[in-house]
């Protein structure tokens, strides 16, 4: 197993695409009773909010009938399992939902998305939260066990298996925050891409005008174009925002 595992992770670390690497992570923790995943991530949570959805990298392999619902309708807001993973680092059971809903510690929404889950079988699993690099940000991924299993079953796979879980779940995180990714709006164009990085260079757009053989003018269009492909005010945001999303300084393969 640990060969296996050592194996896996140098893969996973070798990931060219976000793509590749979540078909990679998928079908590995499906190898584990996991066949169902989640993973979210966001650098503009505050106290009392995730952020804006349209800035979420989301990945799963769930139905669309299940998405279309828990993340189409915003049902995650209200999953208890959230609740923890906002407050919390590390490793919970699902078992903690059926606890609270029993001494009456839910809300009614919550009881609403934990109906909606036992409807659509998204009842036995694992979530974990992981460290956070910034105040910001926040990072978590759900596992949900193939049909058949129970929570009992679930939890004999993670007592035997858990820390090679929990430690290749950390290294797809960790891996998929350096891999470039788009949310709401476009990819950038590389001359969108070049005039964003001579302004986080500190250049002015006379600067980069002559930098790229462009006119003022055909600067400041690729930068509202950028500001638009990334739905942001300004040309700082922009720059923030590509950054984040590693779409700056990156290599064309």
């Amino acid at each position: 197993m640990t060969k296996s595992r050592n194996k896996y992770l140098l893969d996973l670390t070798n990931s060219p695409t976000i793509e590749a690497l979540w078909d990679m992570h998928s079908r590995k923790m499906a190898e584990y009773g996991f066949d169902r995943l989640l993973y979210g991530f966001t650098y503009y949570r505050t106290e009392k909010s995730l952020g804006d959805p349209n800035d979420f990298l989301m990945l799963t392999n769930h139905d669309p009938s299940y998405t279309d619902e828990f993340l189409g309708n915003e049902l995650y807001k209200n999953a208890p399992m959230t609740r923890w993973a906002m407050d919390h680092e590390g490793v919970a059971s699902w078992t903690m939902v059926g606890d609270l809903a029993r001494q009456g510690a839910l809300t009614d929404p919550e009881m609403a998305v934990v109906q909606f889950n036992q409807k659509m079988g998204v009842t036995v699993g694992y979530t974990i939260s992981f460290k956070a690099v910034s105040v910001r940000s926040k990072g978590a991924i759900a596992l949900t066990a193939r049909n058949g299993m129970s929570q009992s079953d679930a939890d004999e796979v993670w007592a035997e298996h858990g820390d090679d879980i929990v430690t290749m779940n950390n290294v797809a995180h960790l891996k998929i925050l350096t891999l470039p990714f788009t949310v709401a709006g476009k990819p950038l164009t590389p001359r969108q891409r070049e005039a964003l990085e001579w302004v986080g260079d500190g250049k002015t757009t006379q600067d980069i005008a002559l930098l790229m053989g462009l006119t003022a003018a055909t600067v400041e269009k690729h930068l509202r174009l950028a500001r638009e492909a990334l739905n942001v005010e300004t040309t700082a945001q922009a720059v923030l925002k590509a950054a984040f999303q590693n779409q700056m300084f990156v290599l064309d393969l």
